[in-house]
């Protein structure tokens, strides 16, 4: 015998179900409108501020990313941030030319990866690593693609300046984190190690976030005056 209750108990289910579903629809049209109308990758903070409340904020990204993923236009996530790019296979589609960035000195790909792969590492260790002094030059390029920033001040003698990458050296490069960075036998399947590497060569893992380490102190405001990034205070710029 059929329980008299259940076919209420199903509607009541059923109208409960509907109105979860058109939730997890607002929920994801205001989050696709808000990263869309963002010229920067918007972090889930930043949403959870701003959809309904007790919404899902990363269940909600998953789902329009999965959406988007047979696109034209992904959505991608970068270090915790999303953000609408271009689909992978498209981006010779809109090129052009006289757009392209200018291509990076062997120089400058090697401190990029160096930096990359052994943040966060001071100059001294970079030219240590490559055998050859790393001109400013160099570092000025990486710096004002927007790939490399200062991170902290080393708590050795002399207290040097500790390098690392930023979210748009992740953007640009197509990558969502730091652990997404080629390991050794994809290194050599690209063709990009030489078979005759040393026995013991090994690329180390990165950090998987920005937070400082332990021997790491933060940039000061003195800091950035004395390394020439601001003006001292009490002065002004012409």
């Amino acid at each position: 015998m059929i329980d008299p209750k259940s076919e209420e108990d199903f509607k009541n289910d059923f109208e409960d179900r509907s109105r979860d579903l058109q939730a997890e629809i607002e929920a994801e049209r205001i989050a696709e409108a808000l990263v869309f109308a963002s010229s920067q990758p918007v972090s889930e903070g930043f949403l959870a501020e701003r959809l309904p409340e007790m919404t899902d904020v990363r269940a909600t990204m998953l789902r329009l990313k999965a959406q988007y993923a047979p696109r034209g236009v992904n959505l991608v996530q970068i270090e915790g941030a999303w953000a609408f790019r271009t689909a992978a296979d498209l981006s010779f589609v809109i090129r052009r030319d006289d757009n392209e960035v200018k291509k990076l000195s062997r120089a400058a790909l090697e401190v990029l990866a160096i930096i990359a792969y052994h943040q966060p590492v001071t100059r001294a260790e970079i030219e240590d690593i490559r055998g050859v002094q790393t001109s400013r030059g160099t570092l000025d390029v990486l710096m004002e693609a927007g790939w490399v920033r200062f991170r902290g001040r080393r708590r050795t003698p002399g207290r040097p300046v500790t390098l690392g990458t930023t979210r748009d050296f992740l953007d640009h490069f197509g990558l969502e984190e730091l652990r997404d960075l080629p390991g050794l036998e994809e290194l050599k399947g690209a063709g990009l190690l030489s078979g005759r590497i040393p026995a013991n060569f090994n690329i180390p893992s990165p950090l998987m976030n920005d937070e400082l380490t332990e021997d790491e102190d933060p940039i000061t405001q003195m800091d950035l005056e004395e390394l020439g990034l601001l003006a001292p205070r009490g002065t002004s710029e012409d």
